[in-house]
């Protein structure tokens, strides 16, 4: 025959509270356990089923567990945090303030759920993870490892933040997006499908990660850029301002694609391009880079647009016959002639 737990606390008849319709008693301590004495008061529950007898579970101040909710291990629930529904609370974790806990969602392992944060549905926040602020973690979503969900983020649906990631500010995360190594996504960033944004990569601004795209490595992604489809970003590249990446096109080395530039199809761009203004780029060969050019040693890159070649050199953007003209009037012959040669090269094999 299995030994009777020894009960560690009891419900207060005389002290009560009202909860969604439910009667809710203050718990006070029979024994000292953990950290509680006997004798000390501790928040509400509606019913032993709620609190566990066993471990050093312990629910305090004017927090609430009620419904189909149990806490239990040596979870721990205080302030004014509420537990509900068929929620479970356990191992070592501690909701606390005023978070909220409900539906079939559990909070395990050492993880934290407070201030005004909130999971709920079939959610999952376990391992030493933190959901904190406005944070919304709701749907089938898991948050875990050491990642942090925060301020008014939402993260929902089947998606996973994990790792030491984090997701605050405004930014979402859904769908089966996951997001996890040291990646960053904030501000009003959204990142959805079956898109993927890990490593040290940032995602923030109003930009959006969608369909099968992946950011990664120490890439960024910002402003309102788009990267979808099954395009890749990584390295150390930038895709930022309206510029828009997809198709199966790769950004990558240390690539900077802005303004209201195109990356699509097959394209490949990268080590030090700097594709702006008016791009379409489809395939590998409608980019042309060489480095070391120039008295200053720097990079000229040429690219396709939907009507014309642009250059982009310094400080200068614009069709490749202007860029010719403003190096005939600033730089010596012999500089001028190597951009002219260079330009020679980029049009043969850009249209070729």
């Amino acid at each position: 025959m299995k030994d009777q737990v020894q009960k560690k606390y009891e419900l207060l008849q005389n002290d009560t509270i009202q909860q969604n319709g439910k009667t809710l008693y203050r718990i006070k301590a029979l024994i000292s356990f953990g950290d509680i004495k006997a004798g000390k008061l501790g928040g509400y529950i509606e019913k032993e089923e709620n609190l566990s007898h066993e471990g050093n579970a312990w629910v305090s101040d004017n927090a609430k567990v009620f419904g189909n909710a149990r806490v239990y291990g040596n979870a721990e629930v205080f302030g004014n945090a509420r537990v509900y529904g068929k929620a479970r609370v356990y191992d070592n974790a501690r909701v606390y303030d005023d978070a909220e806990v409900f539906g079939i969602a559990e909070v395990y392992g050492i993880a934290e759920v407070c201030e005004n944060a909130i999971v709920y549905d079939n959610a999952r926040v376990y391992g030493n993870a933190e959901v904190f602020g406005n944070a919304r973690v709701y749907g089938k979503a898991r948050v875990y490892d050491y990642a942090i969900v925060c301020d008014t983020a939402e993260v929902f649906g089947n998606a996973r933040v994990y790792g030491k990631a984090r997701v605050y500010d405004y930014a979402i995360v859904c769908d089966t997006a996951e997001v996890f190594g040291k990646a960053r996504v904030y501000d009003y960033a959204i990142v959805c499908d079956t898109a993927e944004v890990f490593g040290n990569a940032r995602v923030y601004g109003k930009a959006r990660v969608y369909d099968y795209a992946i950011v990664c490595d120490t890439a960024e992604v910002f402003g309102k850029a788009r990267v979808y489809g099954k395009a890749r970003v990584y390295d150390y590249a930038i895709v930022c301002d309206t510029a828009e990446v997809f198709g199966n096109a790769r950004v990558c080395g240390k690539a900077k694609v802005f303004g209201n530039a195109r990356v699509c199809d097959t394209a490949l761009v990268c080590r030090s391009d700097f594709i702006c203004k008016n791009a379409f780029i489809s395939k590998e060969s409608d980019v042309f880079s060489a480095s070391y050019v120039g008295r200053e040693n720097g990079v000229l890159t040429v690219y396709k647009t939907e009507n014309e070649l642009y250059a982009t050199r310094g400080c200068f953007v614009g069709p490749v016959e202007e860029f010719l003209q403003q190096s005939a009037k600033v730089h010596d012959e012999k500089t001028h002639r190597e951009y002219q040669l260079l330009i020679e090269v980029a049009r043969s094999r850009i249209l070729k």
